[in-house]
């Protein structure tokens, strides 16, 4: 039995301990929240927040080796973690190259790897040049902390450029300006590397957001070979340009002449990959946790297509389900509830997916089935 921890225990990670409890594996969690959605599946939990080093280090003396969940925790608590002999994947270095988007694209592009033009803004007088000199629209971004949207905003005129760098911030955090890509679609690509070497990438999933947050995802993807092998050649040569072991997630921008440009990467499993746990031979918790331990990595073949949906709460309230009678009418849907405490307006609760004959097919009957859901 090993003893795993988890910085985090959100619905990702209770997806990790879900798979890898068929391994009679142990887990530790630390999460602020007492029943977060981990808190019932878990062996351990404490409760401390992300940046209580002492808590980290307290997990990390439970258990053989650490992971965790999300991106934003201190790179300088898994520095001493690792100092004392607790691994940890992927490691603060891997991380350290990760966590600031500014620094990711500047290691992005010295490994030779396609991402949009970019800049940092490190005044208000930079970034209006910054802005200048990219033309409009353009895309300003906090170099750390945003997720689903939180931390961007698009300039549209000279005009809009003080709001929005109002609204992140006004500098109370690093910024950086990017090119505004005129995509065709978005896609994302995962990849695993185990720490015995092994590296599986899983098929290109094409995703579509609705007020900057995942609403539906999928697979395989609607793009050219050519643009299918530059994502894949694209995941290979990221996670060992970052010196990744585990889940990377790469998002990708798909050009009109069908290239791919990196958005961003997230080093751990990933929302977009939810599809993963039906539709392919082993999920991306699955070869996670396999790929931490160091054991050979899971076909990561797409079983038949596939489409994943979010579940997005639309009032802040007591989570309560509603609706999952009518919402398996298609024997084909799969409905995963996350046990939230609350809901929230934006916040992920759940998902739904459906493996079928034809993506039109499941994305009918994923559609349905979340029309059925209320909380």
């Amino acid at each position: 039995m090993h003893k795993i921890g988890i910085i985090g225990g959100g619905q990702l990670g209770k997806m990790m301990i879900l798979d890898a409890k068929r391994l009679d594996d142990y887990f530790v969690i630390l999460d602020p929240t007492l029943h977060c959605p981990a808190h019932s599946i878990a062996d351990e939990h404490i409760v401390a927040d992300f940046d209580d080093v002492a808590a980290i280090e307290e997990l990390a003396s439970k258990v053989d080796v650490v992971t965790y969940e999300f991106e934003h925790i201190s790179v300088k608590a898994l520095q001493q973690v690792e100092a004392k002999g607790c691994p940890v994947y992927p490691s603060s270095e891997t991380l350290l190259h990760i966590q600031n988007k500014y620094d990711q694209k500047q290691w992005l592009m010295s490994h030779g790897l396609p991402v949009p033009d970019f800049r940092k803004a490190d005044s208000y007088e930079q970034l209006v040049e910054d802005c200048d000199y990219f033309g409009y629209p353009v895309i300003l971004k906090t170099c750390t902390g945003g997720y689903d949207g939180k931390g961007n905003a698009v300039i549209h005129t000279r005009e809009d450029i003080r709001e929005a760098y109002e609204s992140l911030g006004a500098g109370s955090l690093p910024l950086m300006v990017e090119e505004y890509v005129p995509f065709l679609k978005e896609v994302s690509i995962l990849v695993c590397r185990s720490t015995n070497g092994d590296v599986a990438v899983f098929p290109v999933a094409e995703n579509v957001h609705v007020n900057s947050i995942l609403d539906e995802t999928t697979v395989p993807a609607d793009i050219t070979e050519v643009c299918r092998e530059e994502a894949m050649d694209v995941a290979r040569k990221a996670v060992h340009a970052f010196n990744a072991y585990g889940m990377l997630c790469i998002e990708l921008f798909v050009t009109k002449d069908q290239h791919v440009l990196v958005n961003e990467l997230a080093p751990r499993p990933h929302n977009s990959g939810h599809y993963t746990i039906e539709g392919c031979v082993t999920s991306q918790y699955e070869n996670h946790i396999r790929a931490i331990l160091g054991l050979p990595l899971g076909s990561t073949e797409l079983i038949r297509p596939t489409v994943m949906k979010n579940i997005i709460g639309n009032v802040n309230k007591k989570a309560e389900v509603h609706g999952l009678e009518e919402a398996y009418k298609y024997p084909e849907v799969k409905i995963h509830i996350y046990g939230k405490e609350e809901c929230r307006v934006g916040r992920k609760m759940g998902h739904i997916t459906v493996t079928d004959k034809t993506i039109e097919d499941a994305l009918f009957k994923a559609r349905y089935a979340h029309s059925k859901i209320k909380f």
